[in-house]
């Protein structure tokens, strides 16, 4: 029996650059269903301290007409868990930016207990949403 891969990601999406297409396409090719979710503005504003640049609206219809892209969702809460309960995927993808954190610490051992693999991808390092934030306000 065939066992389908159902992939989550989520992100803010802001300035939409070729870190984010790299991880959309890694994780596209280890699952058979990806599901991305996207940040609302509002959840931005409260957990970032920051407004995004690109509205909420445009982000998600960016992310949606992407190939590698099966579902795209809203984001109104950060807890991948509370997502997976929702959800029900069984793999995550994620940046190794967040490798090794507390909050990703606790995430991989909760996750365990309910067969989520966990998959972190290689921070694209040349470029960011904050390091083009940054050049856009100079």
């Amino acid at each position: 029996m065939f066992n389908k891969v159902v992939g989550y990601t989520c992100g803010v999406y802001d300035m939409f650059h070729i870190g984010h297409l790299n991880l959309l396409r890694s994780a596209k090719s280890m699952c058979d269903h990806l599901i991305v979710a996207v940040s609302t503005d509002e959840l931005i504003q409260s957990n970032k301290n920051k407004k995004p640049v690109i509205p909420f609206d445009s982000r998600i219809e960016i992310i949606k007409s992407i190939r590698y892209v099966d579902t795209a969702i809203p984001q109104s809460n950060i807890d991948k868990y509370a997502a997976y309960e929702k959800l029900k995927f069984n793999t995550l993808f994620v940046g190794d930016d967040w490798k090794g954190s507390d909050s990703w610490n606790v995430y991989e051992e909760k996750f365990k207990t309910v067969g989520v693999n966990i998959i972190y991808f290689p921070y694209t390092q040349c470029i960011s949403s904050s390091k083009l934030r940054k050049i856009v306000n100079e």
